[in-house]
């Protein structure tokens, strides 16, 4: 006779095969799902492996888009894994289907490269781009991830962010670079405040030497962030005035973008 009331669920019996590497690579899942970055270390310690074994399985999941990789050999949840917890931290997952004939009608109208980015903890991804079609452009930059501090669209995403959300991402400060002049935290929050003020945020060779760039934010229907439009050009023509005149166009596209989510 059937019980009428709730029952717990029985936890499942183990599997009678051996699924070890299949069972270790989703308790990784399952950690960057928790935790939202790993190191090789953590995963060998979590499983009771050699870094060897760690280091295999988290470059699996980086190649079936389950994990990212940053600078500083920090694992993070990819694409496929947003994808599928739904994370409100992660873009839509339409985002690129909707965001990539704007970066192409914006390419081909300004004649400079178009970039979409979304914001990784204190990272800037680039997900998808255009080229420009002049002979000297910038090349896109799909898959690769920047600190946000230092390109256009990571600082117009770090301007959304409420002052105590900022100071979560950078507990130690800035890092530094030394290759270039370093900027400290407060520096960083005093541009943000221009960058609210003007709607869009510039970066004069911080990423990447003899490039200049604009970026602004993509806002869905509910005014919440969710990524950047960036138009990159080389220093040689991209003063701050041209910038300035870039702006407009670019935060029309930015506009549609968002219309469209």
């Amino acid at each position: 006779m059937e019980n009428s009331g709730s029952l717990s669920p029985s936890p499942s019996p183990s599997p009678s095969y051996p699924v070890s590497a299949a069972g270790n690579a989703l308790r990784v899942v399952r950690l960057l799902h928790e935790l939202d970055e790993l190191r090789v270390m953590d995963v060998a310690d979590r499983l009771g492996v050699a870094r060897s074994t760690a280091h295999r399985i988290l470059a699996m999941l980086v190649f079936e888009g389950f994990a990212v990789q940053d600078r500083h050999k920090v694992y993070r949840p990819g694409p496929a894994l947003q994808a599928i917890r739904g994370s409100q931290a992660g873009p839509p997952p339409d985002l690129i289907t909707i965001a990539h004939p704007h970066l192409q009608r914006l390419a081909d109208a300004v004649r400079e490269t178009t970039h979409l980015m979304v914001l990784e903890g204190n990272g800037s991804r680039f997900l998808d781009g255009v080229e420009g079609p002049q002979a000297l452009r910038v090349s896109y930059r799909t898959g690769t991830l920047l600190p946000a501090h230092v390109t256009s669209g990571g600082k117009a995403l770090l301007a959304a962010l409420p002052t105590d959300r900022l100071r979560a991402l950078y507990p130690n400060g800035l890092p530094e670079d030394r290759a270039k002049a370093s900027k400290d935290f407060e520096s960083l929050m005093n541009e943000l405040v221009s960058v609210r003020r003007h709607g869009y945020a510039l970066n004069f060779q911080e990423s990447e030497r003899g490039v200049h760039a604009v970026g602004a934010c993509v806002r869905d229907r509910t005014g919440a962030a969710v990524a950047a439009v960036v138009v990159a050009a080389p220093s040689v023509r991209s003063t701050r005035a041209r910038l300035a005149e870039l702006s407009q166009p670019l935060l029309a596209a930015a506009r549609d973008i968002g219309q469209g989510l």
